[in-house]
């Protein structure tokens, strides 16, 4: 099925009910009219990051299904795939068979080796110093061989995660295939993770290399449109690089707007919302919430560094169980652009400015995205972040099928589900339309229309009141 100016929803395969028929069942059943695509995060068989750290992308993980299901799933929703352009896992065959049969393996040149990379087999500190990374050293595992022999391999995320060449003839010939296949088995888009990462080159950030990084957009773009499908890169970092990608025509996400958003509903103006609604481009896919934190470093000179500090600040005092320490290295995170909690909680469980926040979303330019538990408007989730230790789990909830039932008794979660079928069938909301904005002490309008349609929200950023005409 063809992308839609519908919202979509993410989620795992197994995050509402235990599989994808499930998932597919209680869509049907409650969200029809409200939900027009799905993101379904990694279905592919996995060894960590709950999915991102794929071992190949022509079978479904057993747990979940089969293609079969993703099939029948996209003939009544729009979907997306992800596709990790930066990486494989380690227990992928290919990385094993590497390690087995080193120079004599068919897959040698799917993997960056420092021998290879680096002028005399390692980089200096200063070249360590300059690469964008997520570890305090430079970003590799020791990979050890069948024949005893040891060698360092580039890994920019964890352990499981070994970064790809892009630049190789059999690399390219796997990335080609790989996404052709996600195409004929429904991919209406696919999401590019982690894509800033998958250009390397000496003497460089490691990150967004141009104009190599454009090359590879362009080939991939290419592969997929073969296909009538989309591609969507994911980058977390300042917004002018994901307004550089946009100027070119591509999709892209709008990452600042979750913490806009909380800004304007903390401090009871939208000065700053107005100027970055005004100005983010139509083309683009809007989020409150994802499967990872609440991203930080988004914002950078949207708002003023004081700022920044402040709604972090008050994330945690505002929040609903929002702590410091659930983004730390006690719950396995060290990712300090983030914070861990679900939406719902960020605004201290308050179903007025819940409502408020999302009815903002789904009047910002763009097609808007509904994380599963914000679909629920699920609160922090302390009893799965203490059994794994993992920060993120805070907001990635299993719900049943009964719980899933329950939920919808809630006058939030009814109201929201109303909103999301007002955004899917205002004609008002048409990516050809226009935007306008104003904010006005604790007063924010935005006002969408399209030729003769048009459609109001007018709102009072203290008390979270609002009303759409």
């Amino acid at each position: 099925m063809k992308l839609k100016n519908e919202i979509m929803l993410i989620t795992y395969a197994d995050s509402m009910g235990n599989n994808l028929q499930d998932l597919h069942r209680l869509l049907n059943q409650y969200y029809q009219k409200a939900v027009g695509g799905v993101h379904v995060l990694p279905f592919f068989p996995s060894s960590a990051d709950r999915g991102f750290a794929p071992m190949c992308y022509d079978k479904v993980d057993p747990e979940f299904g089969t293609f079969a299901e993703i099939e029948a799933l996209g003939k009544e929703y729009y979907l997306m795939f992800d596709f990790m352009v930066n990486h494989i896992s380690a227990h992928s065959d290919y990385f094993q068979d590497f390690l087995q049969k080193k120079e004599q393996s068919a897959y040698k040149d799917f993997f960056i080796r420092y021998r290879d990379f680096w002028k005399n087999g390692e980089p200096t500190p200063e070249q360590v110093d300059m690469i964008y990374k997520r570890k305090p050293r430079a970003p590799y595992i020791e990979a050890e061989f069948a024949d005893g022999s040891k060698e360092k391999v580039w890994c920019t995320f964890c352990e499981e995660q070994i970064d790809l060449d892009v630049t190789k003839k059999t690399t390219k010939e796997f990335i080609r295939k790989t996404l052709q296949d996600m195409c004929r088995h429904g991919a209406s888009i696919i999401r590019l993770d982690a894509f800033a990462y998958a250009v390397k080159k000496e003497n460089t950030s490691c990150f967004f290399v141009e104009p190599d990084i454009w090359e590879l957009l362009y080939e991939i773009e290419t592969i997929v449109k073969e296909e009538g499908a989309e591609i969507l890169p994911e980058i977390h970092e300042h917004y002018t690089i994901p307004m550089k990608i946009a100027d070119k025509g591509f999709w892209i996400y709008d990452f600042a707007l979750p913490v806009m958003t909380l800004h304007a509903l903390y401090n009871h103006t939208g000065v700053y919302l107005k100027q970055w609604l005004e100005r983010c481009p139509m083309h683009q896919f809007t989020t409150l919430d994802t499967h990872d934190g609440i991203g930080i470093v988004d914002v950078k000179d949207l708002l003023p560094d004081e700022e920044i500090d402040k709604v972090k600040e008050q994330m945690y005092k505002q929040g609903a169980n929002v702590k410091k320490i659930y983004s730390s290295e006690a719950y396995n995170n060290l990712d300090i652009y983030q914070v861990n909690t679900t939406y719902y909680s960020a605004l201290g469980n308050h179903d007025d400015a819940y409502l408020l926040a999302r009815a903002i979303q789904f009047f910002a330019p763009g097609i808007p995205q509904v994380y599963y538990v914000g679909m629920l408007a699920g609160s922090n989730d302390i009893d799965l972040m203490e059994r794994t230790k993992n920060g993120r789990d805070i907001n990635r909830h299993y719900y049943s099928a009964e719980e899933v039932a329950e939920e919808q008794k809630r006058p939030v979660v009814q109201k929201l589900k109303e909103l999301m079928e007002l955004r899917n069938t205002h004609p008002a909301f048409s990516l050809d339309g226009e935007i306008v904005v104003t904010a006005e002490g604790d007063r924010l309008q935005i006002t969408r229309t399209y030729q003769s349609h048009k459609i109001v929200l007018d709102a009072n950023l203290s008390t979270y009141a609002f009303e759409i005409r």
